[in-house]
């Protein structure tokens, strides 16, 4: 489990066919490596990955084709920066909320407003996830814990500090960027939890033969 607070920006140095996977290595940047072990989850601009090598200033993990057809990762290349989280620990501070690392969907940049203070940042989302996000709901982008400041359907609003712009990808975005989301966990739960009794029962497959079973066509 994550929270969003983005630990150091790295750098892909290489992607490599590894089987059905991709093996990735990433320079770490000013991640503190001092406590990392193999296996290890480490979040990557919001991907959780295990660490399958490591040295004090890289590791290396396994990017599933799945993964890469679900995610930004299909766009990456060497030399894309990405945001880097460690999985958190129990007595770690909870500054951001509660990320899974699971991605899902992507969602792509659509306008990007200057602000004197801030930068306005704009993203359309895919149209299924859009029940999932609310006006000063949480949101996860690119692995970054963010609040929401607005909503128009499918599309949202950011607000992002300098300091986040700097600290994070989110100072290299542009138009037609397109970043990993997560939508708050909270919000996923509460729509299983208000199924009831549904929830148990199987979805039923549409199809002409079913249709007809049940009367909706005429013979």
């Amino acid at each position: 489990m994550f929270t969003g607070i983005i630990e150091a920006l790295g750098t892909i140095e290489s992607m490599a066919n590894h089987g059905d996977a991709i093996r990735l290595k990433v320079a770490t940047g000013k991640l503190d490596m001092s406590d990392v072990a193999l296996g290890d989850s480490i979040a990557t601009n919001g991907v959780c990955l295990t660490v399958v090598d490591y040295s004090p200033h890289h590791y290396s993990a396994d990017v599933s084709a799945e993964t890469i057809r679900l995610t930004g990762f299909a766009q990456y290349k060497p030399g894309t920066r990405v945001n880097l989280e460690k999985a958190m620990q129990v007595n770690s501070r909870f500054g951001g909320h509660i990320v899974s690392g699971h991605v899902d969907g992507v969602g792509v940049v659509s306008r990007i407003i200057q602000h004197s203070d801030y930068v306005e940042i704009w993203i359309k989302a895919p149209d299924e996830l859009a029940k999932y996000i609310a006006h000063k709901g949480s949101i996860t982008v690119d692995g970054v814990s963010l609040t929401v400041n607005k909503v128009d359907g499918s599309e949202f609003m950011l607000w992002i500090i300098p300091h986040t712009l700097q600290e994070t990808v989110l100072g290299t975005y542009q138009t037609g960027t397109k970043v990993n989301l997560e939508v708050d966990v909270i919000a996923r739960y509460l729509e299983r939890l208000m199924l009831g009794d549904k929830a148990a029962q199987k979805k039923a497959d549409i199809s002409l033969e079913f249709l007809a079973e049940n009367g909706f066509l005429r013979k």
